[in-house]
């Protein structure tokens, strides 16, 4: 099981690293960075698949980096489920917020585009230290790694489907 938010830190430690090496200007770190930790819905290749950190063989920095490539190369791969993308669902886990709603509606929390999910297709509560999903009859359902469920505990790097879209939650 994922610590909460660890993919998250994945993806920011290669930023910093990026920004280190010169990759990135302070003002793109910057943005990036917010992007990453106030979006709910966060698609990893598009904070940091223009990037390729180099190894220089300089000793413990570089296998440092090299290491953090690696790692953010396997969560790119880990978020990919048969070639179609899958998208980080970054949920706070201290109780900050309470309820999300899921849907295609432009009134939800958490807006999916598409229109195989539902105007109003799930809702997520925080309740007594964790997440909990509720499929509100959706048409096309919600499935949680691989199980269709109308109600279940979440946990961060399970995986779901709503309608066609697959998201994994961080």
């Amino acid at each position: 099981m994922l610590a909460p938010g660890s993919s998250r830190k994945q993806i920011a430690h290669t930023l910093n690293a990026a920004y280190a090496d010169g990759l990135l200007s302070h003002d793109t770190l910057i943005r990036r960075l917010d992007e990453l930790f106030k979006a709910r819905l966060i698609d990893p290749r598009q904070l940091v698949g223009d990037l390729t950190l180099r190894t220089s063989g300089r000793g413990l920095r570089s296998r440092l980096l090299s290491a953090i490539a690696v790692a953010i190369d396997r969560v790119g791969t880990r978020l990919l489920d048969r070639g179609s993308r899958l998208v980080l669902l970054a949920l706070d886990w201290n109780g900050t917020h309470e309820e999300l709603l899921i849907g295609r509606h432009r009134s939800c929390d958490v807006v999916l585009a598409d229109p195989s999910v539902s105007r109003r297709h799930a809702r997520v509560f925080f309740r007594d230290g964790s997440w909990v999903l509720q499929d509100l009859e959706s048409t096309n359902g919600t499935v949680v790694n691989g199980v269709r469920v109308g109600r279940c505990e979440l946990r961060p790097g399970d995986r779901l489907l709503i309608g066609d879209q697959r998201l994994q939650i961080d």
